[in-house]
């Protein structure tokens, strides 16, 4: 080791050291808003070599001996980067670094080695132990200066990242919560009776997706023998989507007067009704609708769909087929030429509502499951009653995805007419 030299102030202790090795260069004020570098040397000359260097960038420096000493020092003042040296009495640099390492206010503070050592086997080690580089003996401040420097900003970009990071965690959580309320609230809203509709057996089933989404579904009683089913799939995912569905599902309702207006309002009236108050340009959100207005007692259905997926008629016997009349979405301005129809269900007809989440979900393959054999399974399984179809369908579309999450939600809703005797 080099004999210690006096400083620049000629100071020296019994040990050949300094009086106060640990202390600040300048005064805290000063210091306020630099950045703190450890210099950990036994030999005083090489301390107070670095020092100057690293003074020349306005650094305020902080000094040790040893790695003992170093670890106290460090865990005091929190150093923002340490030069360490290698070879040291007390403690060397390895093992002072192994100790910075496994504290956890110390351990993303930048280590550089300082050593006369070139080999690679030491440099190895020291890069194994945790330090972020390695600057060779005799120095060159242009060299020292640089590093320090380099490492220094990506401390301080590591810093503004994990804080931005945090932030965003935060924001996360906020909205998760969020979400998770938008959801309860959607929930809230499909029926609350597993029977709502008399004369009829009536199944579904609601997967959400995993955020929150835009479908939503229901059975109202009217007047006299009628009844309303509707179906709905906002655009987007999300709070904003829930919230347009909470909206829509609410003017739906028989106390939201949109469905009642001098007598029971046929499906078109309906869709003009939710145009008008549900324009694209006020929510920024667009969605599909399938509306029946069902009596109960004869099993008419007077229908429409604003570009909802179209209802399937299954009959008891005898080949299925789409209910196709309908017309644009609702909030583009197009319902005028939306078109309804008219069906006479028997017992045994069923008719099954769904949103596109159903047939559009994918395998793990990306291959679609499709409109057609969507159908194809419900036909093939109409023999189950309502709740057994219901369970199938959505086994089905579980195996496919091979347990993978949905991408959008999956609704389905089988209305059964069993006529006249089913009403009591």
């Amino acid at each position: 080791m080099e004999a210690p030299l006096p400083g620049e102030d000629g100071a020296m202790n019994g040990s050949g050291g300094e009086r106060n090795p640990g202390a600040p260069d300048r005064p805290p004020a000063e210091g306020e808003g630099r950045r703190r570098v450890l210099v950990v040397d036994d030999t005083f000359l090489n301390r107070r070599v670095l020092r100057a260097m690293l003074r020349l960038d306005g650094h305020e420096v902080l000094e040790a001996e040893d790695g003992r000493q170093a670890l106290e020092l460090a865990r005091a003042e929190r150093p923002d980067l340490v030069l360490l040296d290698v070879m040291m009495p007390v403690m060397d640099g390895y093992a002072a670094c192994a100790e910075l390492k496994k504290d956890p206010l110390l351990a993303d503070t930048p280590i550089i080695f300082l050593s006369s050592k070139d080999e690679p086997e030491a440099k190895v080690r020291g890069l194994r132990l945790g330090a972020a580089d390695y600057i060779a003996k005799p120095f060159n401040a242009e060299e020292v200066r640089a590093r320090v420097s380099t490492h220094l900003e990506l401390r301080q970009l590591t810093r503004s990242l994990k804080r931005l990071n945090g932030e965003l965690l935060a924001k996360q959580a906020r909205l998760e919560e969020d979400l998770r309320a938008a959801a309860d609230i959607q929930r809230a809203l499909l029926p609350r009776s597993r029977q709502p509709l008399p004369g009829f057996s009536v199944a579904w089933r609601f997967v959400p997706s995993s955020m929150v989404g835009g479908d939503i579904f229901n059975v109202h009683g009217l007047e006299g023998t009628c009844a309303a089913v509707y179906m709905l799939d906002v655009s987007g995912h999300g709070v904003p989507s829930a919230m347009v569905t909470v909206s829509v599902a609410r003017a739906l309702s028989p106390d939201g007067g949109v469905v009642l207006r001098g007598g029971v309002a046929t499906p078109r009236e309906v869709m003009r009704e939710l145009e008008r108050e549900y324009p694209f340009e006020r929510f920024e959100r667009f969605f599909t609708v399938s509306y029946l207005v069902v009596d109960t007692g004869s099993g008419h259905v007077r229908y429409t769909s604003a570009a909802h997926p179209p209802p399937l008629l299954v009959p008891r016997e005898g080949p299925a087929r789409v209910l196709p009349e309908g017309g644009a979405l609702i909030g583009m301005g197009l319902v005028d030429t939306l078109e309804e129809g008219e069906v006479v269900l028997s017992p045994g007809d069923r008719v099954v509502l769904y949103t596109d989440g159903a047939f559009e979900l994918t395998d793990p393959d990306g291959t679609q499951y499709g409109l057609e054999r969507l159908y194809e399974l419900i036909v093939r399984h109409r023999h189950l009653d309502v709740e057994g179809l219901c369970d199938r369908v959505l086994q089905t579309l579980h195996d496919y995805r091979r347990g993978a999450p949905a991408e959008d939600d999956i609704t389905l809703l089988v209305l059964e007419y069993r006529g006249t005797e089913g009403a009591h």
